[in-house]
């Protein structure tokens, strides 16, 4: 049997866009993130580490290829393997550790925050968030984003179901998307001038 899935990938990728913009608020040092308004939408939007994070906000569910589905990838020891893992990978590309570090764990704990919160007809109901620490499931039952299907994926009843959950998904998660990225290019706007500043200073 298929697991359904819930929410969607469109919907986790959404969320973990929405960590990357947000951990862009916190101060501290983010004048790398910054790209003048001349340039394009990526780098403005933050370039490969904002990729990073949007795949991060899915990539939980790739434990549908190996294990059982909502345990050892939806979990906070996840969390902590991944954040681990871009601290090294941020201390090697010389970029600020802890900034990086929590911008991806936030990304990848938004999928265990978008599941708990969803619809789960399955059982056991929801995900083993505490691994390896404890072994419960745990599910809100606010039922906030509707349950997606896997099975007989091209038949209508499946892709009408699929649509309806991604629509819901991107009401909710796309204002917040929206509003984050308004906020986030107010607030480094002034960082961008510094930095074009400072290179026009140095030639």
């Amino acid at each position: 049997m298929i697991a359904p899935e819930v929410p969607s990938p469109i919907g986790h990728a959404l969320a973990g866009l929405a960590a990357a913009w947000a951990a862009d608020l916190v101060p501290g040092e983010r004048a790398w993130r910054t790209a003048p308004a001349s340039a394009s939408w990526y780098p403005r939007a933050g370039d490969g580490l904002t990729g990073a994070c949007v795949a991060l906000g899915a990539a939980a569910d790739l434990d549908l290829l190996f294990v059982t589905h909502r345990t050892v990838t939806h979990s906070v020891g996840a969390v902590i393997l991944v954040t681990l893992f871009a601290a090294t990978l941020a201390a090697n590309a010389h970029r600020p550790v802890a900034r990086v570090a929590l911008m991806c764990a936030a990304a990848y704990a938004t999928h265990l925050l978008l599941d708990w919160l969803s619809v789960d007809l399955s059982t056991p109901r929801g995900i083993q968030a505490l691994w390896p620490f404890r072994f419960e499931w745990f599910i809100s039952g606010l039922d906030l984003f509707p349950q997606t299907e896997r099975r007989q994926l091209w038949t209508v009843a499946t892709m009408v179901k699929n649509v309806r959950a991604i629509l819901q998904e991107v009401v909710i998660l796309g204002p917040l998307a929206a509003a984050l990225w308004l906020v986030r290019v107010k607030a480094l706007a002034g960082l961008a001038s510094e930095v074009a500043g400072r290179d026009h200073a140095a030639e």
